[in-house]
């Protein structure tokens, strides 16, 4: 599958080094990546490019809103984007989380993330 046909994903991570990693494993994955820091930003970039399928954030961000109350933003204003969570928070209650989402805990292996992804985005195509 080209990068047109599938959905980009946004990367929501304050770490840099963190976020670097991700947007270079998801783009060796062959999917377009955009990042950012904060969920503000995250909304923004959301708002501005209807590609984006697939929100792929860490549930501890600075900010006036956490991964989770951007992941529930999403789902109230993009409910066809997949939501994946990935989190080195301790004790993180999954029943919170948007119904349909997935949960990794850091640090996850980059093959787990990238056969996510290529499930959602084969469940992407299937729904246009």
């Amino acid at each position: 599958m080209d990068t047109a046909s599938q959905p980009a994903v946004l990367v929501v991570e304050d770490e840099p080094l963190i976020r670097m990693d991700a947007v270079a494993m998801i783009e060796d994955a062959g999917f377009r990546a955009y990042e950012a820091s904060a969920a503000d930003k995250a909304i923004a970039i959301l708002e501005a490019h209807g590609d984006i399928g697939i929100l792929f954030t860490d549930i501890e961000l600075p900010g006036s809103m956490d991964g989770l109350g951007l992941a529930l933003y999403v789902r109230d204003h993009r409910p066809s984007v997949f939501i994946i969570f990935a989190s080195g928070a301790v004790g993180v209650d999954e029943t919170a989380l948007p119904v349909g989402s997935l949960f990794f805990p850091k640090p996850y292996p980059a093959q787990t993330i990238i056969d996510a992804l290529q499930k959602m985005a084969g469940n992407s195509a299937r729904q246009s």
